[in-house]
């Protein structure tokens, strides 16, 4: 098992979180899931591969198809990178059978995010569901979307409870971000590593009060942005920072969130682009038309990222 500086080093700097690929008759392709693992790791030089509910499109999987694709990933990357596997926002009772079976397969890690539909959860049962899952001996991952619709002192005390009586969190990854990252930060950071999602904007507004790394979508197409982006935040480097989000983060982000189908259409046109794996998604998402890839592939041109 790893111990706590050994996941914070695998999540400094830029990771990539999985984006499921799937082939003209709906089925996985996990063949692409292969290629986008490799690329992201030799090329990529991403020590961190994250299986998330969003990007990995739990949202259109089955509990049998994300048990397989766990596999896959964790056979398929044998040690090259750490495993972040992902619950499925189950029951106690349901994330436990998860992480025995992740544990059992070899992830390194459990990203934990538990269901709090119309504030269901309280302060106690929260820090319950996580001592209790923490239990079956895999370090957890918490993330922290479920905090969106709560205020800001709720989750400021689960947070502070979470870090002082729970020791099987390593890690946590930021969703909310802005004000709450900072808060999140200055809580958690010398006991949790602390890894932020979203733009470079919000790596650049977490980074002075503790953050370890941040997932990127340049990871996918263009590495060298992600990880020269990280080095000139970390040497202080204002002008390189301004650069970076300005020619790449600004219009990028511009563009694939105008995409019809939204920025997760365009990332999986990006993975086709890149010759990873195909555009597809699952009805009722959409996934890009020629006409729509065409585009997205004029623009990557256009700013030389292909």
């Amino acid at each position: 098992m790893m111990d706590r500086e050994e996941v914070r080093r695998a999540l400094f700097g830029p990771v990539m979180s999985l984006p499921t690929p799937f082939l003209t008759n709906d089925e996985i392709d996990h063949d692409g899931v292969r290629r986008i693992l490799d690329y992201t790791i030799e090329e990529g030089g991403s020590k961190t591969i994250i299986m998330t509910y969003g990007d990995s499109l739990y949202t259109l999987l089955s509990e049998d198809e994300i048990a397989e694709l766990t596999q896959v990933v964790v056979q398929h990357v044998a040690g090259r990178a750490m495993v972040v596997a992902s619950d499925n926002f189950g029951s106690t009772r349901q994330t436990i059978q998860f992480a025995r079976y992740a544990r059992g397969l070899g992830a390194d890690m459990l990203m934990v995010r538990p269901p709090d539909w119309a504030a269901s959860c309280t302060v106690d049962t929260i820090v319950e569901h996580f001592a209790t899952i923490a239990a079956e001996g895999i370090p957890l991952m918490m993330v922290t979307n479920f905090f969106e619709t709560r205020p800001l002192s709720f989750s400021l005390e689960v947070l502070k409870r979470l870090c002082e009586e729970i020791d099987g969190i390593y890690a946590v990854k930021d969703d909310v971000l802005g004000e709450f990252a900072r808060r999140l930060s200055l809580l958690v950071y010398e006991r949790w590593a602390v890894l932020t999602s979203g733009t470079k904007r919000e790596v650049l507004n977490a980074v002075p009060y503790g953050c370890d790394g941040y997932m990127s979508n340049f990871i996918l197409f263009k590495p060298l942005v992600a990880h020269e982006f990280h080095r000139a935040i970390r040497e202080n480097n204002p002008t390189a920072v301004q650069t970076f989000i300005n020619e790449y983060d600004v219009p990028f982000w511009d563009f694939i969130t105008r995409c019809e189908g939204g920025a997760d259409a365009a990332v999986h046109g990006i993975l086709e682009l890149n010759g990873l794996a195909k555009r597809w998604r699952r009805k009722p998402y959409y996934s890009l038309n020629d006409k729509h890839l065409e585009k997205l592939a004029d623009f990557f041109k256009i700013k030389g990222w292909l």
